[in-house]
């Protein structure tokens, strides 16, 4: 007999029930946002938001985290939208959903082990500051109440959850900021200012377009850049909440949950989207853990919006602010910037960080700044390791022959260096390359040492290779001699 799932408690419940509420309250101008990104109805990623959160909390493999319509994935899809129309757009994103599922079978998650502690913590720390520059907009040429507003709401969420944790305090504050612009008849920026709400549930149809070479050959480019950013962004926000949660998820079955997420939001007319890293931090902070939060996110979106419609149009835009600036707050990495952190740290391991971050800030995209970050970390990695290898000589008392033990990783950064470290006319007639604490692990290390072996052949000299590990030894034998091209 299986457990009783966590989330039939009563006490769990409300926790998920009511943090969902919450993130609902946010998705809702955000959505709308984002569908003017993308040149769209704001129905268009409201729709998105509530198929995505509802499928993703299904289908995906991070319990607790928000998928929706994201400004990433509007950026890949305005260019289309704008030139070609709804119908393209749609196509693309049902596509992108089965690009999606295909690279999640093919293993794309275990690509996540290459991305290096420093630019997770870069990812974390970009993503902070343009959740904090997101709301700077909300603040500039609005009427002097507003930041009165934002100051009483983020007064309100910092000293609540010190009398009670029972509900929420960005609901709370919502609510109160909601009673007190309404009741005082405050002219503030709402809601309802961004677009109008939708007043029916989506119905699923195929997109209007036809179905030939030239439609695919169209959205093909654009699918592929719309699967590959969800992804990266989906899977680098789950392993935030793996390490914020202390518990483990299933990359490829988020992955391919995504997918479905996806081709499902397609079908029912959405703009498509993934992980939100913003209202997945708002929904861990309220203490939400399993599937029931994000499943009540996306329903209760559409409840809003459909049956509530005219009462979530008068939520000041100052109250979902606060809750942003707060979750901006609490999302960055105070630690990895405190002098004492930065002194102990490899100047390497910093600069990788701040090359994410700078990349992220200046392109307002998330996975070019992540993939740029992997790139140098992996370049400054190649360069500390290059002088690892070690060259030492040592040559017998009668003279008859000199050991060179070789030491470290031989690659192609490393054994460029390795040709220039032997005395080819002062050796003696018998060379032992003695590689017991080497590995060899390319094909530039093989070539380097038929070239070593080459140039004391020129001069009559034999070369004898020992101590070889058995991988290392296997490439060898295998390449050795077939790279000259002389053969």
């Amino acid at each position: 007999m299986s457990a009783r799932p966590a989330w039939l408690r009563p006490a769990v419940a409300r926790t998920e029930i009511l943090s969902g509420l919450v993130v609902a309250l946010a998705l809702i101008p955000e959505a709308i946002s984002f569908s003017i990104i993308a040149g769209v109805d704001p129905s268009v990623g409201l729709f998105a938001s509530f198929t995505m959160a509802v499928v993703i909390a299904v289908a995906g493999g991070r319990p607790a985290m928000i998928s929706a319509a994201t400004g990433a994935i509007a950026l890949v899809v305005a260019p289309l939208a704008r030139e070609h129309g709804l119908g393209y757009l749609i196509a693309t994103v049902i596509l992108g959903g089965l690009i999606q599922v295909a690279l999640g079978a093919l293993g794309v998650a275990k690509l996540m082990r290459f991305v290096p502690r420093s630019v997770m913590v870069g990812f974390v720390n970009a993503l902070a500051i343009m959740i904090f520059m997101a709301q700077v907009p909300e603040l500039v040429d609005v009427p002097w109440v507003v930041y009165p507003l934002v100051g009483v709401a983020l007064a309100l969420m910092v000293l609540l959850p010190r009398l009670t944790k029972v509900v929420p305090a960005p609901l709370i504050s919502i609510a109160a900021l909601t009673a007190l612009t309404v009741g005082a008849h405050l002219a503030v920026p709402t809601v309802g200012d961004r677009g109008t709400l939708p007043s029916s549930l989506p119905v699923p149809g195929l997109p209007d377009i036809p179905f030939t070479l030239d439609t695919l050959t169209l959205i093909a480019p654009y699918a592929l850049g719309f699967a590959l950013v969800g992804l990266m962004e989906s899977l680098m926000t789950a392993k935030l909440v793996d390490d914020l949660t202390d518990t483990r998820s299933s990359k490829t079955r988020e992955s391919i949950g995504q997918g479905i997420a996806n081709i499902v939001t397609g079908f029912f007319g959405g703009m498509g989207g993934c992980a939100m890293i913003g209202q997945t931090m708002i929904n861990v902070r309220n203490g939400a853990r399993t599937r029931l939060s994000t499943f009540t996110a996306g329903v209760l979106l559409m409840v809003l919006c459909v049956v509530f419609g005219p009462w979530v149009s008068q939520i000041p835009m100052a109250a979902l602010v606060a809750v942003m600036i707060l979750v901006s707050f609490g999302t960055f990495d105070w630690h990895s910037v405190a002098p004492a952190t930065l002194k102990r740290m490899p100047v390497g391991e910093t600069t990788v960080m701040v090359v994410t971050v700078a990349v992220v800030v200046a392109t307002h995209n998330l996975a070019i700044g992540v993939v740029v970050g992997s790139l140098t970390g992996l370049v400054i990695f190649a360069r500390r390791v290059a002088h690892l290898a070690d060259v030492t000589a040592c040559l017998d008392p009668d003279g008859e022959q000199v050991v060179y033990a070789v030491t470290g990783e031989l690659f192609f950064a490393s054994s460029n260096d390795l040709v220039s470290q032997f005395d080819y006319a002062g050796d003696p007639g018998h060379v032992v390359i003695d590689l017991t604490d080497a590995h060899i692990w390319d094909a530039s290390s093989v070539a380097a040492l038929d070239a070593v072996e080459a140039k004391y052949a020129a001069r009559g000299k034999t070369v004898q290779i020992i101590g070889l590990n058995q991988p290392s030894a296997r490439i060898h034998a295998t390449l050795s001699g077939e790279l000259s091209g002389s053969h």
